[in-house]
């Protein structure tokens, strides 16, 4: 029975390093078919998250540079908000950067809209880094206020930052954010 338990074990445990896919050799660069970006918009994980919200805010009437979003995606980047239905159900929108421009680019060029950052929680490993960024957002057109979270996984690859995936939820009636994801001063009171 000692030799079984071995036998068991090589044959559960084999299948799952077969599944894992071969890395790229590390002198293959990314070769993403995207409008170039901005240097400074790419160079660290502070400049990519700022360029996100600065690209999506302005005034009611200012066009966006809808190719300056893109330049900081890769091609099959995700956008997904995540939200609470009238039934109480919950859905999420899967959308890539383009379907993210087509509905909700005219609402803001229409009513003017600003987002900032709270606040940053970042965990970071080798080429990969996972950020939650706290959020406040501001409809100009009726002053509406509306805060959550955006869930962004990151990719560097040895030139730039690229945004993977962005997922997003906003507060509501029965979702307040926690104090350890408000700036210090915000979550003491």
């Amino acid at each position: 029975m000692r030799l079984a338990l071995p036998l068991l074990l090589a044959t559960f445990t084999v299948p799952a390093f077969a599944q894992t896919p071969a890395a790229a050799p590390a002198t293959q660069p990314v070769n993403f078919n995207v409008p170039a970006a901005a240097e400074k918009d790419v160079a660290s994980i502070d400049a990519i998250i700022a360029a996100l919200y600065d690209v999506i805010s302005g005034p009611a009437g200012q066009a966006r540079d809808w190719n300056r979003l893109r330049s900081l995606f890769v091609p099959t980047g995700r956008m997904m908000p995540v939200g609470v239905r009238p039934d109480d159900s919950v859905g999420m929108r899967l959308l890539q950067v383009n379907d993210y421009v087509a509905s909700s680019g005219p609402l803001l060029l229409e009513k003017g809209f600003h987002e900032r950052e709270l606040a940053r929680r970042t965990e970071r490993f080798g080429h990969i880094a996972h950020v939650f960024s706290t959020y406040e957002g501001k409809l100009d057109a009726d002053g509406h206020v509306m805060r959550g979270i955006n869930s962004l996984q990151l990719m560097h690859d040895n030139k730039r930052w690229w945004i993977v995936s962005l997922m997003w939820e906003a507060e509501n009636p029965k979702l307040s954010l926690p104090a350890e994801y408000l700036p210090a001063k915000a979550a003491g009171g």
